[in-house]
């Protein structure tokens, strides 16, 4: 089963797997707007969430609001520094409990994200009778979560449309 109108989508981007993969990669930023419009295609989009990490500068108020205004619900948590200066922001517990609490809501679960971490998470979805499909950069996606995805995105094959 590929896409077809009448299935019913859930997006679920990991921002700081994908900001860092297009900063790294290209020196360039993520156009989310279009990564939510391609993997919505003509399907019913039932709910996106759009997960940050709250690092306290400036820019970041207004860029958790774009995403808001162009459809995504905004996720967002603290920057955590521990004893010693380390500092850790994941969302992938919060992005995992999400999409099995979804699941049953959705046909298809399309996860912005080239953590092979999620690969798991993939296999359990599908699994829960859910396709999965994955959308993130080749050169930073783990083998792992694209072997176990029914179709992958490779963002990098449209770069003028996924990055500013």
């Amino acid at each position: 089963m590929s896409r077809h109108k009448e299935q019913r989508v859930g997006l679920f981007v990991d921002v700081q797997n994908m900001y860092y993969s297009a900063k790294n990669l290209y020196n360039a930023k993520v156009n989310f707007q279009e990564i939510l419009k391609s993997a919505i295609g003509k399907r019913k989009l039932v709910r996106a969430f759009a997960y940050v990490i709250k690092a306290d500068i400036k820019e970041e108020k207004n860029f958790f609001e774009a995403l808001d205004k162009i459809g995504y619900e905004v996720k967002a948590k603290d920057l955590q520094t521990f004893i010693g200066g380390a500092k850790k922001g994941d969302w992938d517990v919060g992005i995992a409990m999400d999409t099995i609490r979804m699941a049953p809501k959705l046909d298809t679960v399309v996860l912005v994200s080239g953590d092979g971490d999620f690969k798991d998470l993939v296999e359990f979805l599908k699994a829960a009778g859910c396709r999965v499909e994955i959308m993130a950069f080749r050169k930073t996606a783990s083998n792992r979560i694209i072997d176990s995805a029914d179709d992958f995105i490779d963002l990098e094959r449209d770069k003028r449309r996924y990055l500013i």
